[in-house]
């Protein structure tokens, strides 16, 4: 089975471009405003969309992260609302893969079965699970599997050879390389060095590879974007929600245009990439 998310880095491969990774945390500051910044991802430029479930204790995530899920949980998010986006969005939206991201409490808490029943039918198509390592997934993995979503795993630099081939075992959609040693959003990757753990990575898989964690400017964007199929943006976005935001946490009139206008100014980047590549 062809999934949203092989057709999407089919077509950038023959654009000869690297993909837009964009994550926002759902119900991040208030449903609504969420789903509107969610709808309009697409138009500005990005390619895939992750969409975090808000989660009380996000360890692998940085300030920014963690203060996006706080925001969206004191809203009122919650699963059943995060499952009513993507439905919403997908009565718009047929082609733009959206991975769902974050940790495996709330799913447990959800049920695993009735998760990915309700997943697979709002239009999501693939699983981010950070806390669930390869020796650990068997509650979930096989499940999911079952109703065609992806179960996208993550290689850090700490990943040596003896810890590959389980990262990459039954991995589909692509690979999600975490660029730093560390949580989301809090240091600059190290381009030489991601350059190399990336060339190790592809020696062993065939699947695209995403970095992320720590992408900020356009310029880390385009020069990820020569080591690899795609880059996540995910801190700079969730930041640029909490700067635009009044002093009682509501949206003002500015978040969703600065949201999306650094969208579109990351996603130019990439394409200005592929153009100068192409000449």
């Amino acid at each position: 089975m062809v999934s949203r998310i092989d057709q999407t880095f089919a077509r950038l491969k023959a654009e000869g471009r690297g993909g837009l990774v964009t994550f926002i945390t759902a119900g991040d500051p208030d449903r609504e405003t969420s789903l509107s910044l969610l709808k309009g991802l697409p138009a500005a430029g990005a390619d895939i969309v992750e969409l975090g479930m808000p989660f009380s204790d996000p360890m692998a995530d940085g300030p920014a992260i963690q203060a996006s899920s706080l925001r969206a949980l004191k809203a009122g998010q919650t699963m059943k609302k995060t499952l009513s986006m993507i439905r919403e969005f997908r009565t718009e939206d047929q082609v733009t893969p959206i991975v769902l991201m974050g940790y495996y409490n709330p799913i447990y808490i959800y049920g695993v079965d009735r998760f990915v029943t309700d997943v697979s039918e709002a239009g999501a198509d693939g699983l981010i699970i950070v806390d669930m390592p390869p020796e650990e997934d068997e509650e979930l993995r096989p499940a999911a599997a079952q109703k065609g979503l992806n179960f996208i795993r993550l290689a850090t630099p700490t990943t040596d050879a003896d810890r590959l081939p389980a990262v990459l075992a039954n991995t589909s959609g692509f690979v999600y390389y975490v660029s730093i040693a560390g949580i989301t959003g809090t240091a600059a990757p190290d381009i030489s060095s991601v350059g190399a753990h990336v060339a190790r990575i592809k020696a062993h898989t065939d699947l695209p590879i995403a970095i992320g964690f720590g992408v900020k400017t356009p310029e880390q964007v385009r020069e990820l974007a020569a080591l690899a199929e795609g880059v996540v943006v995910g801190s700079a976005l969730v930041a640029a929600i909490a700067d635009t935001l009044d002093e009682n946490g509501r949206a003002t009139a500015e978040t969703k245009r600065r949201l999306l206008g650094l969208v579109k100014y990351f996603s130019e980047a990439l394409h200005q990439r592929a153009q100068a590549s192409a000449i």
